[in-house]
């Protein structure tokens, strides 16, 4: 036993280490090799692996200092939260546990979808393969994923029944977690051009996967079926689910009019364009100049509206269906940001009027709920596609900002903060909202680099 004695007011390091093997031997050998090179070089090894591994596929030189380090952090806190075989993990924080009794330690494939696309954009092409890979595994015979699945691909909880209330048999699914798997693919593809990748998963995903959101559709409206909604809560034909499948479809097209398949990439594209065509008749009220959040069809083709102003809307730009500086889009979000956005000091954009999940406040005038990331980000993204100028793009640079300041020392970002302390509310990190941080921040630098390019041309041109 050795012994170290300390004189007052003086430090020491002390090091302490665990080795793991499955014999005694084992064991050994790795504990000779901390004590041959010293247990601080594993730790500098460690530093060095992930600064080499966090890498800028997009110029983010010109953001703020700020938004780089929160940027490069996100990164690093989305990796912790894949799974080496490929599940992207909503959340591995337990004290969700004491609202709902059970964690967001799942695989949720929308969230898998978005988090994988902004890894993508960030460069990155192994660990999204394993995410395909991943979900090609799940697939249903019909074409369908399930609500949200363990880290080993088994089913996870859910709520969401296989049998309506009058007794009829539905698939207890969100379209869109289905649909977004297409569109995430489709955006690999297109920055990797990985065409042994996306071979095998031609036929069993990407075929299968769009026959069922070609088929499965609202007989009066050609709009998709009902399903649960992006908040899980309600089922109907949600703006955001309709926004995904469009998105679904449209990468389906693509997928086969590159793989020589024309008759079929016409089937998807005219559903994709059906879809469109019913999103702008059926859910944008003209006499609220918005879009619905959700409508409802009953047999007999009479539509039932759900007009609640709902950060979810963003869905129908964020996909592509439409362009963010649509009018029908900007008189959508002009309304979602002004009675969606929380009047206390602290701001940020809540998920709907009267948001009752963890809700801090009754004053629902000024509150209309808990800021989230997510749904604030959705705005930066919206300011940052429409924007013509580095002028136009200052809003999207600060609600940028306002995410680093909702950030825990460590870089962490919550799924939703308190609207008068600015605390972090329900679980974090939750990947989702980095994976929102990244896609603005590269949105926003892809503008900037734009803009500069086209202001250095400009001066060329002078000279």
């Amino acid at each position: 036993m050795l012994e170290y004695k300390l004189a007052a007011s003086t430090t020491q390091v002390a090091w302490i280490w665990w080795a793991f093997g499955r014999t005694f031997r084992d064991v050994a050998s790795l504990d000779a090799m901390v004590r041959e090179r010293g247990p601080a070089s594993f730790l500098q090894r460690t530093r060095d692996y992930w600064r080499l591994w966090v890498k800028c596929a997009v110029d983010i030189s010109r953001l703020p200092e700020p938004v780089q380090r929160l940027y490069r952090r996100s990164l690093l806190i989305i990796r912790t939260q894949v799974d080496n075989s490929g599940a992207v993990i909503a959340a591995t924080d337990s004290d969700i546990v004491q609202f709902g009794k059970d964690t967001y330690t799942y695989m949720w494939p929308r969230d898998g979808a978005i988090v994988t696309v902004a890894l993508i954009q960030a460069g990155y092409s192994e660990i999204t393969r394993r995410f395909f890979h991943f979900c090609n595994k799940l697939m249903t015979p019909e074409g369908f994923l399930l609500h949200k699945y363990n880290p080993d691909g088994s089913v996870g909880s859910s709520w969401h029944p296989w049998m309506s209330a009058d007794g009829k048999r539905q698939l207890p699914i969100q379209e869109d977690e289905t649909a977004l798997i297409l569109w995430a693919l489709w955006e690999h593809f297109a920055k990797f051009h990985d065409v042994e990748f996306v071979k095998p998963l031609y036929k069993p995903l990407i075929k299968t996967m769009a026959d069922f959101l070609a088929r499965y559709r609202e007989p009066h409206t050609r709009l998709p079926a009902p399903s649960y909604d992006l908040w899980e809560e309600r089922r109907g034909i949600s703006a955001f689910t309709t926004g995904a499948v469009w998105a679904g479809l449209a990468a389906a097209a693509r997928f086969t009019d590159a793989f020589g398949e024309a008759s079929l990439a016409d089937r998807y594209r005219r559903a994709a364009s059906e879809i469109r065509e019913a999103t702008e008749r059926v859910l944008f009220d003209t006499k609220l100049g918005r879009f619905l959040r959700m409508v409802n069809v009953s047999r007999e083709g009479e539509i039932a509206a759900d007009s609640t102003i709902d950060s979810s809307l963003a869905g129908l730009f964020l996909f592509g269906m439409f362009e963010a500086d649509d009018p029908k889009i900007v008189s959508t979000m002009e309304q979602v940001i002004g009675r969606l956005t929380v009047k206390t000091p602290i701001g940020g954009i809540a998920r709907y009027e009267n948001d009752y999940y963890f809700q801090v406040s009754k004053d629902v005038q000024n509150v209309a709920g808990n800021p989230w990331i997510l749904c604030t980000l959705s705005t930066a993204l919206w300011h940052a596609r429409r924007a013509r100028s580095n002028a136009d793009l200052q809003k999207a640079v600060d609600i940028l900002l306002w995410a680093t300041h909702r950030a825990l020392p460590s870089g962490v970002l919550p799924e939703q903060v308190d609207p008068y302390s600015g605390q972090p509310v329900s679980v974090s990190p939750l990947t989702w909202s980095h994976a929102s941080f990244v896609l603005a921040a590269h949105q926003v630098a892809d503008r900037l680099n734009h803009f500069a390019a086209a202001e250095a041309i400009a001066q060329e041109a002078r000279v």
